[in-house]
């Protein structure tokens, strides 16, 4: 006979609810016995001293037996995820998470740390090791950023990032398929939604999308004049002095995500107009897109990936060209990782790397409906 051990939750009728490690279970009720009191066996081993059980300030009441099912899934999925990356011959690496120089994207906030800032994405340090003679990396680490709430968002996260030197980004969309197809058995869950995530996934480009959802035609390299006219075309309301990236989006999160989210299956979504893409290259014959592709799982934006740029001296130019972007609209301006400049002016492989929500990998594996479900502590939690 199994010996109970665990929680009470609740008396009635002489049997018992306890909370055990895999399942809340019913046994007879012992002598002595209240709700909220630590059992093992017959005995009491730590009495409940509140008065109601569960009272809402309680870890039982924080952590229903969902959402210690959901972070049980977590724990394999991370097993499945390692499991992936052993079998393609990865070597897993730790990078630092306090650094003088995060990320300089323009839409990115960083968090201040000490004499440094926690990291964004562990890309910089990543790539010089890609420099330093590595070429199958990947890491599962925090990352942090300012200013993200939502029910797909957290200020901490957990980040897939992973690299292949003398690869394509080809290799990194089957890496993507393999991965989540892995993660989810075949089939991601968005709430009682079930999507088909099995290898391989549709491609679409960012033009074509744009064009066939939102009515938008977007050449990369236009004037932002040019695009907010095109957008306000299809309906838009846009001011005159809209920047190129806040015209694009308005169109891009108004009709196409909703339109990819609707969509039965997954979809590469590639070819992205290089000003949203500061860390690709360029597409070879069509200057005015960059090699990068967004990974979409049923509307949920899991990954984004890039065939790296690996000219010093274009990427300097990007990055100052981002700061002084972010000067202008009145945002943090961060140092130049200049150790990140270095090491592609002593040499970065033909690259592709990918950035991947881990905490919104096993939403789509558990079918939780918002990041916090997946979390051992939510912000709000703390």
């Amino acid at each position: 006979m199994t010996r109970t051990r665990g929680r009470v939750l609740a008396i009635a009728d002489g049997l018992a609810i306890v909370r055990s490690e895999r399942d809340d279970v019913r046994v007879a009720a012992r002598v002595g016995w209240r709700p909220g009191d630590l059992v093992d066996g017959d005995a009491v081993v730590t009495a409940f001293r509140g008065r109601d059980f569960p009272e809402p300030a309680t870890e039982t009441a924080r952590l229903p037996r969902a959402r210690l099912a959901a972070l049980r899934a977590r724990a394999q999925v991370l097993a499945t995820v390692r499991e992936v990356f052993a079998a393609r011959d990865f070597t897993e690496v730790e990078t630092p998470l306090l650094v003088p120089s995060p990320g300089l994207e323009i839409h990115l906030d960083a968090l201040v740390a000490d004499d440094g800032y926690l990291i964004t994405s562990p890309e910089y340090q990543m790539k010089r090791l890609l420099a330093g003679g590595f070429e199958r990396i990947y890491q599962v680490c925090k990352c942090f950023r300012g200013n993200e709430h939502g029910p797909h968002h957290a200020r901490e996260f957990t980040m897939i990032e992973w690299y292949r030197a003398f690869a394509s980004l080809d290799e990194i969309v089957a890496d993507t398929e393999a991965l989540v197809a892995a993660a989810c058995g075949g089939v991601a869950r968005l709430g009682a939604r079930e999507i088909d995530v099995t290898p391989p996934w549709p491609r679409l480009s960012v033009r074509d999308a744009m064009a066939r959802y939102a009515g938008v035609t977007v050449i990369g390299d236009e004037p932002a004049a040019d695009l907010v006219a095109s957008v306000r075309a299809a309906g838009f309301e846009l001011a005159d002095d809209t920047a190129w990236d806040d015209a694009f989006f308005a169109a891009f999160l108004a009709r196409v995500e909703p339109a990819i989210a609707a969509l039965e299956r997954p979809v590469i979504l590639e070819d992205w107009p290089v000003p949203l893409a500061a860390l690709a290259r360029t597409k070879p014959g069509d200057p005015a897109v960059a090699l990068r592709f967004e990974a979409y799982v049923g509307g949920l934006e899991l990954a984004n990936a890039f065939d790296e740029l690996t000219c010093p001296v274009e990427q300097r130019a990007r990055f100052e060209s981002d700061l002084a972007i972010r000067g202008a609209r009145g945002r943090a301006r961060y140092p130049l990782d200049e150790k990140l400049l270095a090491a592609l002016a002593e040499g970065l492989p033909p690259s592709a790397g990918i950035a991947l929500g881990f905490d919104r990998l096993v939403m789509l594996a558990t079918g939780a409906p918002t990041i916090d479900r997946v979390l051992t502590f939510a912000q709000s939690e703390l």
